[in-house]
């Protein structure tokens, strides 16, 4: 018998922006009593979705149910910038790519599968362009660094035979009526999505085939004569197989500790402006999507709707051992982003901050998922390294095909890589790991 209690419980620090502006496509439900499935699947964000629509794809007449401990939409996969990228994107270095052409194309190749699969749903369920738009994103630089950086992604694109396109500082001043930048990297594959948004009709697609349970979390998973039980506030769940899609809450379930950095990434979003005259001068056409060429740097992007525009920007992190980031800490880092809007938008220096909000990424020191078949018939699909939208809907239809003994070669070659390695212990890991996110803060300059 395996019976392990969990940790701790997600916490959401500020209201998401993303979440703010979305509306629920369908109610709330919560688990009140027992029930029994084919399928257990802990967690309504990018993995565990992506493993409920897989296991539909395989095995259509199996039960399937999702428990989530907060709102769908309202944890961290409500709380990223929205970018389903294809090309390499290393949020662990100031380089999107190591320039090996081989492991380019294997993680390129990956990497559009979960696009694609994703591209389906958003068809199938109904999302319209404002909640899932293939209309690519730009590397934006602010310094000769940030030149460099660019100029070497696009030689390790050329070199792995993909499109990319350079802009200089005019091009760039176009789209965005901004003098900060002196330069940019466009690639066409990438997909902009309103995640609260893209979550929630994912979710809504689902609803009538699979039984997810929101409010609902957790608190313990117990294995006993090959089936299992998890418990929450008000039922209980039993399945012969479990998906854990918790990205770095797998830890609080007994797994991987001491091998997964919990790293905060910090937004906010400005209040709504007019899209008109003054939106346009401002801060250039409707919509555009920037990178930071370092990747330690900010990522911004503008969205308008019913004639109302709005930034949302990205930059600092913070490594915790906790959950929740402090007020102080909150506040520190909202004013970070109003210092970076107010130099490249000056025009909009009245506008406000309407949310600011924190997201927790899961990083392993060697860019690796924690992912696999953990103990008999429990999988994991978690720890996505920055990149959840895409690497976490890959783990997750990865790990529905290990859990159904599907074999493809997306995933021999998924599997194909070591475990998490182990951090140091506490302080050292703490202490170390923030002493390098400043440095590389420090380096990214005004690309940050």
């Amino acid at each position: 018998m395996i019976s392990k209690s969990v940790k701790r419980l997600p916490v959401e620090n500020g209201v998401s922006g993303w979440e703010a502006v979305s509306e629920r496509p369908f109610p709330v439900r919560t688990l009140d009593g027992d029930v029994t499935a084919d399928w257990l699947i802990v967690g309504a964000g990018f993995a565990g979705l992506s493993a409920a629509r897989r296991l539909l794809e395989l095995r259509p007449d199996d039960k399937i149910v999702i428990l989530d401990a907060s709102e769908v939409g309202k944890g961290t996969s409500g709380r990223n910038s929205g970018f389903m990228i294809d090309v390499p994107h290393n949020l662990s270095g100031g380089e999107y790519s190591s320039g090996e052409a081989e492991a380019t194309r294997l993680e390129m190749a990956q990497n559009r599968s979960a696009i694609a699969f994703a591209a389906q749903a958003a068809e199938e369920y109904g999302m319209s362009r404002a909640t899932f738009d293939p209309s690519g994103k730009i590397n934006a630089a602010a310094t000769a660094r940030g030149m460099r950086l660019n100029r070497s992604f696009g030689e390790s694109l050329m070199g792995a035979g993909e499109k990319h396109t350079f802009l200089d500082a005019k091009e760039m001043r176009e789209i965005t009526a901004s003098d900060y930048y002196t330069g940019g990297l466009y690639t066409p594959g990438a997909v902009l999505i309103q995640p609260a948004d893209y979550i929630r009709f994912f979710a809504a697609g689902l609803s009538g085939r699979v039984s997810i349970f929101e409010r609902s979390p957790v608190t313990s998973l117990r294995q006993d004569s090959g089936t299992w039980t998890a418990m929450t506030n008000r039922g209980k769940v039993t399945a012969p197989k479990v998906i854990l899609g918790v990205n770095g809450h797998i830890d609080d379930f007994g797994h991987y500790r001491g091998r997964l950095m919990h790293i905060f990434a910090y937004a906010s979003m400005t209040a709504p402006f007019p899209a008109d005259d003054f939106g346009q001068k401002a801060s250039g056409q409707d919509k555009w999507a920037l990178l930071p060429a370092d990747a330690m740097g900010a990522t911004i992007r503008k969205i308008t709707s019913a004639g109302q525009s709005r930034i949302v920007i990205r930059t600092k992190y913070t490594y915790e051992s906790k959950l929740e980031a402090s007020d102080w800490r909150m506040g520190k880092m909202a004013k970070a982003h109003r210092d970076a809007l107010d130099a490249r938008f000056p025009g909009l220096a009245d506008v406000p901050f309407e949310h600011s909000w924190a997201g927790r990424l899961c990083l392993s020191r060697n860019h690796v998922p924690a992912f696999g078949e953990i103990e008999e018939g429990l999988f994991s699909a978690c720890c996505e390294n920055g990149l959840g939208t895409v690497k976490s809907t890959l783990a997750g239809m990865m790990a529905a095909e290990l859990a159904t003994r599907t074999a493809s070669r997306h995933l021999e070659q998924y599997m194909d890589h070591p475990e998490p390695t182990r951090l140091p212990p506490e302080p050292f890991a703490w202490l170390g790991i923030n002493a390098m996110i400043r440095l590389q803060e420090l380096r990214a300059g005004r690309e940050g």
